[in-house]
């Protein structure tokens, strides 16, 4: 007795299904390492810029506490103006929010306290800008 192959069954179909398994298998590993190392790269990035803002805060931090003890021992050091924008260098800098980072108007808030510091600079006649952490170089040593 002669078989004949059933015409619906397909020879190739096992194949088909292993190459989609191994496919389906291959992008959830990925994917899963793809999550662990983009968590990781997220952290690093996360952990620098957050140094970077902190760093810049308080360079601003400080000047204002040098002005401020400079006003303490002399109360006509600056005038009436300059002390206000200080005050308002001050209020920036305490609303400024450390906890929360994203907050979407850290950026709009960074740039005002950035401008206040430079109009209280104009004011002052000084030419002082927070211009990030020096890098070290060959010319150093």
């Amino acid at each position: 007795m002669d078989q004949q192959p059933k015409d619906d069954i397909d020879i190739f179909e096992p194949t088909v299904t292993l190459d989609q398994t191994h496919y389906q298998d291959g992008y959830k590993n990925g994917y899963d390492d793809g999550l662990v190392s983009g968590k990781e790269d997220g952290r690093q990035v996360g952990l620098k810029v957050g140094f970077q803002v902190g760093e810049e805060l308080g360079f601003y931090k400080g000047c204002l506490d040098v002005w401020m003890s400079a006003i303490r021992l002399d109360q006509d050091a600056f005038s009436a103006r300059v002390r206000k924008n200080m005050e308002q260098l001050a209020a920036l800098l305490s609303n400024y929010p450390l906890s929360d980072p994203e907050n979407n108007q850290v950026q709009e808030m960074m740039q005002n306290i950035r401008m206040k510091f430079r109009v209280i600079m104009a004011s002052l006649g000084a030419k002082l800008d927070y211009e990030g952490r020096p890098t070290s170089s060959k010319e150093d040593f």
